[in-house]
């Protein structure tokens, strides 16, 4: 049998991406083994993606009051968190985020609402101005993130301007229970096939750290694989009190890029963008999630709880000697010295 580092680089290289036995085998590495696996996971990243590093910021334009019970959600039913509680935004508030999104260095915009689904078409039609608006006169690549739209809703967006849709699966089929009661996974999956099929890109991921294992952790990567995504979201967690999750500290940052590198191993040719959390879970080894595999971060603020301020991702992009992606149509940025 071909050994473990060639076998899983061939197959990564070769864009089919490793299957699941070789994924639970990285999950489980040894920390002595943490610089192989980077040069492996730096080179199958440059070959597919290059070195320019994606940037997108959200909004969030509707809060609390979800009808969901996400163990880890400061929005959901079953939290008592402290947080902001507010009506869909108008269209001009979302247009001024995204304006500053923009000046922190964002490519793409998501306008992000709490609950299952956005079926009301008032609310819908006021999205559809802000990402007319934020598309056309600011040139960002826009999303939503809106729960489960159904493919009349997506067209409708992307004939204002939409170009990506984001739905979360959160964790594996297996283990989703342990973290939702009020859905079932299958209506995130639909949702998903239904946004792809609308034709629209869909951003989607999950969140680690909940309690999950290393089988679940794969199990969601394939899945992933199986519904052929453009873009996996990775969140950790950041337990809020309040929430069921509240307390919950069980990822270490080494922990933390083996599941990035796992799942660029497994997507070779897709976008990995490391989203929540990160500040908290990788600490001062957050320049390592780029050799990992990821291809962006988000900047700014989250939904309910703070980033870091845009300045320090971008010097820290430039001190490893990458570029910031630029908006399409314009040159990218070049490192800085």
């Amino acid at each position: 049998m071909q050994p473990f580092w060639g076998r899983i680089e061939q197959a990564a290289m070769a864009e089919g991406g490793i299957g699941a036995e070789d994924a639970l085998v990285v999950l489980a590495l040894p920390r002595e083994a943490l610089w192989r696996l980077l040069d492996v996971t730096e080179r199958v990243r440059n070959r597919f993606m290059g070195d320019a590093v994606r940037l997108c910021s959200i909004v969030n334009a509707k809060s609390g009051h979800c009808s969901e019970d996400c163990s880890f959600c400061s929005q959901s039913s079953r939290s008592e968190a402290e947080i902001p509680r507010f009506p869909l935004i108008d269209a001009d508030s979302m247009v001024e985020a995204a304006r500053s999104a923009k000046a922190r260095g964002a490519r793409e915009f998501s306008i992000v609402a709490s609950g299952l689904s956005m079926r009301n078409r008032e609310e819908l039609e006021k999205v559809g101005d802000a990402v007319e608006k934020i598309s056309g006169e600011l040139g960002l690549e826009t999303c939503v993130s809106l729960g489960t739209l159904p493919a009349d809703k997506v067209e409708y967006l992307i004939s204002r301007g939409l170009r990506s849709v984001h739905h979360n699966l959160e964790t594996s089929r297996s283990f989703f229970p342990n973290v939702c009661t009020t859905h079932e996974y299958d209506q995130d999956v639909e949702a998903v096939r239904t946004a792809k099929m609308a034709g629209a890109w869909v951003c989607c991921g999950g969140i680690f750290g909940l309690g999950e294992s290393d089988a679940d952790r794969v199990e969601l990567a394939m899945t992933l694989r199986e519904l052929d995504v453009d873009s996996i979201p990775v969140n950790f967690l950041n337990p809020v009190e309040g929430t069921p999750a509240a307390g919950k500290r069980v990822l270490t940052p080494f922990a933390c890029i083996k599941i990035i590198a796992m799942l660029r191993l497994v997507h070779p040719g897709r976008e990995i963008i490391i989203c929540g959390g990160r500040e908290v879970n990788l600490r001062d080894l957050q320049c390592l999630m780029f050799p990992a595999g990821a291809t962006g971060t988000m900047v700014g603020n989250y939904l309910t709880t703070s980033g870091r301020p845009g300045e320090e991702d971008q010097r820290m992009i430039a001190d490893l000697g990458l570029s910031v992606r630029a908006l399409c149509g314009t040159p990218a940025a070049p490192p800085r010295n």
